[in-house]
């Protein structure tokens, strides 16, 4: 049995849990030397006390922007799914439909979601369809992908048994998209954050229903420095759970069967 600091998974958090540390210690060790104002650009520790100050306001605005990501997740993950599922029955359709998928994919979103706010009332349900676009299409053309990448003598082997195809999708198409379908939950958990930041950039909100947008634009009104870098922090802590979470789910998931879990465990 390997020891603690020479395995995999402690080497993996601790590799670059040291290197932020270092990187954290130059910057507040070089911007202290240099006497950078901190309205110019904060040290670690302004942006740690201004954390610590406004926690509760920016803890609720946190769980304001994680509810629109969340929810605009889920939407994506369904969504996405069933239209790869749509297109990999139907090659028709796929060519009809896929190139507005690429056309939602390469449309900023700070274009489409002032009209999206002016046509739906309700401003969560308009954040949560823009974060959802942005988010919608690494689901789409992973999971369709994965849908097609199927093993061609398998694929006869299904055909030869006369196998329907429901059967074929649940049995053969399903299992080998796995892979491409954790591939795209990565991304595009990730792109709802972003979606979801943008969207409250652009709407603009608020009060208590306000999200981390809202808290970086009235810092920066304010010239609150330290609280601006305070809410980005956040933005970047949240984004990088998101991804774990994935990563975890994937590992979960594909670690007793498939090859690309399989072999880098080994």
């Amino acid at each position: 049995m390997k020891p603690l600091f020479e395995s995999e998974a402690f080497v993996r958090i601790a590799a670059p849990v040291a290197v932020g540390i270092v990187l954290f210690a130059v910057w507040e060790v070089g911007f202290r030397l240099a006497s950078v104002p901190v309205y110019l650009f904060p040290k670690p520790t302004d942006i740690f006390a201004s954390l610590l100050h406004n926690g509760p306001s920016l803890l609720r605005a946190l769980l304001v922007t994680l509810r629109v990501t969340l929810q605009a997740f889920v939407a994506a993950v369904i969504l996405g799914t069933l239209i790869a599922f749509m297109f990999v029955q139907s090659r028709a359709i796929e060519v009809s439909l896929f190139p507005y998928a690429v056309l939602l994919q390469v449309t900023p979103v700070v274009a489409i979601a002032p009209l999206i706010i002016i046509l739906v009332k309700n401003t969560q349900l308009s954040l949560t369809i823009c974060a959802t676009l942005v988010a919608l299409f690494p689901i789409i053309s992973n999971t369709t992908l994965g849908l097609r990448s199927v093993d061609p003598g398998l694929a006869n082997f299904f055909r030869m048994n006369r196998a329907s195809r429901f059967k074929t999708l649940v049995k053969l198409r399903i299992p080998g998209a796995l892979p491409y379908f954790f591939g795209g939950l990565r991304i595009s958990s990730g792109l709802a954050l972003i979606g979801a930041v943008v969207a409250e950039f652009v709407a603009g909100t608020g009060g208590r229903s306000s999200g981390l947008a809202y808290e970086i634009l009235d810092a920066g009104f304010t010239l609150d420095i330290p609280r601006m870098f305070a809410a980005l922090f956040l933005i970047t802590l949240t984004g990088v759970l998101l991804f774990a979470a994935m990563v975890a789910l994937s590992q979960w998931a594909l670690s007793d069967w498939h090859d690309s879990e399989t072999r880098a465990e080994a």
